[in-house]
């Protein structure tokens, strides 16, 4: 509240009154005060005020409302005399009142706009005896001590306050200058006996005058530790004037400074980045090693100076080197090694058509993307790329990363701010040319925190990452020397402009005979290291092995088939050391260990086969046939089953389809139906007493692509015409409506699923032929193609007549 003064005003008081609702406090009588009225209704109610008697009364909210009503009052407020109004710009206006005395609300006469009410007022009752006396004696002593230590009360509030002889009124004088309540505040207004509201309101001085002594506590206690910290800082630059003197080592901030300046210089920085570097470092140097920005600079030059600036030294790998280093690591993948030997010519040959051949070479870098199933080594090829070319890797995983600060950065205002995974790997390898392997690309997401698919755009690109920008260093940094190595299961969930910046190499699954060769080679020595085993303790014959990859690791890749390598290893690993603790107990003889693993030992440790001999997927009922198809983790067979029962026409399909597969089957459904009544004869009323089922086994896994077109035709003929297919025959071909064969993806994946399933006859379309060089030999071996057209080639195939 503003200034105040007593107004003493003997004026009769009418009993009708226009009332303004008060949204802060509740004004006392006897108060001189200024009052900010905004709302219409209220200036109008001012506006008649001023034109009449100049009196209204002002009575607090009982709960804010931007139309209050007579119910939203308090009952008892008071009554003021308007001395001055002054118009506001905003149609407001600011009124100077005095008021004069309370009143109760007895009698609304109108509820709302303007709220006006018979009135009654309210007279004090007063107690004259000497403990009034000594009340208001204790109120204005307890108020000088109060007023003399808060600046807030002004020396005429002081005059007031002496100068009032009413003890009521000094009572509502020092409420309306205190920091109380306004329900409080209300409260008081209420209270009609002098005595009583003195002693209210001597409560509240008290309580106010502890709020003092504890914030002159704080007070004090903050003003020491602001003194202690001045007096450490003078004395540490006195020290350090002395030391400096007596040509003493100066402080460790000191030589802060000198190790980054040193660090720095060396860089030879031009530009945008010699322009930062120098002011952070003269930031630096002058700021006081106490306060929370100096750790911030600190961590961010020595960011700056751990980076590799300088350009790369020239590479000096040879081809015959490299390719070797691939034969060595990974058995197969010809065509993956093949590339990659091809990329890497391409690089050696670029560097030695540089101008200036010669140190400071500047090597471009590449982006590889790796794609296939799950173990089948697209880790390790990047290893190996690494191994081949000399130069250090690093690598990072953004599966499940939803945040483009993982890949770019925090921006240095954030407490405990970080570099991204690009410019951190930088400053672990201290290369500018590392290989950087990105894994699991396929399985980013994003959310609120932004896209980290979208960040790695500028990474990936050749045409940008020469000044790439990290938000936390926000300098210009040349990341395109980099070797990018970038995996993915399946490149269906990678969006379109990612994959378009990167060369996709394909990497397949496995067949059985591979998986032998890469179990002599590299599986068995790793896992009988890693389980103590010697390597002359365990033998292996072809058909154990032959077994576990047939029996036990059906997959494509070949994690599975080390972790049940791992299990008979551990297994024998436990068998040596019991026997050997029985020896040493007396209670047995010394044996040579040694083991050799046939199909019964695997048996015993493994248990039975989860994949056994019999399990291969055959069509061998009419309305059976065996498709292919691609998945993540590489290629499958699925059998396709076709049913019929009397009854209602129609087509139910189960298997959990997706979309694009419930429209193939209802194409084949469409194609069997035509040939059906137009070539074997069947009756087409048949059609209409029958009711079609198709179902895929395995109904838990989701399946979908319109690949299976023409071995749901197939299965669906076989039932019409109750013939069995073709034996070990196996198709895959996307249907027409008009018959033809279509072209499908995945050859590779689903050929070595065919291999796996034991097939001797895949259909294919005819416009895959020139997939099938892309097949390694030995995938091929032993299996027929059949390029079909049209879907009458197909059923000569599987249905002959």
């Amino acid at each position: 509240m503003s200034e105040q003064s007593v107004v003493p005003i003997d004026q009769v008081l009418p009993n009708r009154l226009s009332l303004v609702a008060l949204m802060g406090r509740p004004i006392f009588p006897g108060i001189f005060t200024p009052i900010m009225i905004g709302n219409p209704a209220d200036v109008k109610v001012i506006d008649d005020a001023v034109a009449g008697d100049g009196l209204i009364g002002l009575v607090m909210l009982q709960t804010e409302t931007e139309t209050p009503g007579i119910n939203d009052l308090y009952k008892v407020g008071t009554v003021a005399k308007i001395v001055k109004k002054i118009n506001l710009p905003d149609g407001g206006v600011n009124i100077f009142i005095s008021t004069l005395k309370r009143f109760r609300i007895k009698k609304t006469l109108n509820p709302a706009n303007p709220i006006v009410a018979a009135v009654s007022y309210l007279e004090d009752e007063e107690d004259d005896t000497s403990e009034v006396k000594a009340l208001t004696r204790a109120l204005i002593s307890e108020m000088k001590q109060i007023s003399e230590n808060n600046p807030l009360f002004s020396e005429e509030m002081r005059l007031n306050m002496i100068n009032i002889d009413h003890p009521g009124k000094i009572a509502d004088f020092i409420a309306s200058i205190l920091n109380i309540d306004k329900i409080e505040q209300q409260k008081i207004l209420e209270v009609l006996n002098v005595r009583k509201r003195m002693e209210q309101v001597l409560v509240f001085i008290k309580k106010e005058q502890e709020l003092l002594r504890i914030q002159k506590r704080i007070q004090k206690e903050i003003n020491e530790k602001i003194e202690k910290s001045q007096r450490d800082y003078f004395l540490k630059e006195e020290l350090k004037a002395i030391k400096s003197e007596l040509g003493m080592t100066t402080d460790a901030k000191s030589s802060e400074y000198q190790r980054f300046k040193e660090k720095l210089d060396a860089f030879h920085f031009e530009g945008e980045i010699k322009e930062t570097v120098e002011q952070e470092l003269e930031k630096f140097n002058l700021m006081d090693p106490n306060s929370a920005e100096f750790v911030v600079t600190r961590n961010y030059l020595d960011v700056i100076a751990s980076l590799p600036w300088n350009d790369p030294p020239p590479e000096t790998f040879s081809l015959h080197q490299a390719r070797d280093i691939l034969e060595a690591d990974h058995y197969g993948l010809k065509d993956v090694k093949s590339r990659i030997v091809e990329y890497l010519a391409v690089r050696k040959l670029r560097a030695d058509f540089q101008p200036g051949n010669g140190a400071g070479l500047k090597s471009a870098g590449s982006i590889v993307c790796l794609v296939g199933p799950p173990g089948v080594g697209k880790t390790s090829v990047g290893k190996s790329i690494a191994r081949s070319l000399g130069k250090q890797f690093f690598r990072f995983s953004v599966g499940g990363m939803r945040d483009e600060a993982e890949i770019k950065g925090h921006r240095r205002t954030y407490i405990g701010a970080l570099p991204g995974k690009i410019i951190q790997g930088l400053k672990i390898v201290k290369t500018r040319d590392p290989v950087f392997m990105i894994d699991e690309i396929d399985k980013m997401g994003a959310s609120f925190q932004g896209d980290p698919a979208s960040a790695l755009l500028e990474v990936l690109d050749p045409e940008q990452n020469n000044s790439f920008r990290d938000h936390y260093l926000d300098l210009p940094f040349d990341i395109s020397p980099v070797f990018f190595v970038v995996t993915a299961n399946t490149l269906d969930t990678v969006p379109p402009p990612l994959l378009d910046r990167m060369e996709i190499i394909q990497l397949p699954g496995y067949i059985d005979t591979e998986k032998l060769e890469i179990a002599k080679r590299y599986l068995i020595p790793k896992s009988l290291e890693k389980n103590g085993l010697r390597k002359n303790q365990v033998k292996y014959s072809r058909d154990s092995l032959l077994h576990i990859a047939n029996g036990y690791a059906r997959e494509a890749g070949v994690r599975n088939f080390e972790k049940n390598l791992d299990k008979i290893h551990r297994k024998l690993a436990k068998q040596i050391v019991e026997a050997e603790e029985k020896v040493q107990a007396g209670e047995g003889e010394v044996t040579e260990n040694k083991f050799i693993i046939d199909k019964k030992l695997i048996e015993k440790h493994l248990g039975k086969p989860l994949f056994p001999g019999d399990m291969v997927k055959k069509a061998d009922h009419p309305g059976m046939s065996v498709g292919l198809a691609w998945t993540s983790m590489g290629g499958d067979t699925l059998v396709i089953e076709a049913a019929s029962v009397p009854g209602k026409e129609g087509f139910t399909l189960t298997g959990k389809m997706g979309d694009t597969m419930k429209e193939s089957a209802a194409i084949a459904m469409t194609v069997a139906r035509k040939l059906g009544s137009e070539r074997y004869g069947i009756d087409p009323s048949w059609f209409e007493k029958n009711h079609l089922h198709l179902h895929i086994p395995e109904g838990a896994t989701p399946k979908d692509g319109p690949s299976a077109g023409i071995t749901m035709a197939t299965a669906i003929l076989s039932l019409l015409r109750n013939r069995i297919i073709t034996d070990r025959l196996v198709m895959t071909g996307e249907l027409s409506l008009t018959g033809q064969v279509l072209a499908i993806g995945g050859l590779k994946e689903k050929t070595i699923a065919a291999r796996r399933n034991k097939a001797r006859h895949i259909i294919i379309p005819k416009q895959n032929l020139r997939d099938l060089d892309e097949i390694p030999e030995h995938v091929r071996k032993g299996v027929e193609f059949h390029p079909v057209e049209y879907f009458d080639e197909v059923l000569a195939l599987a249905l002959p007549d």
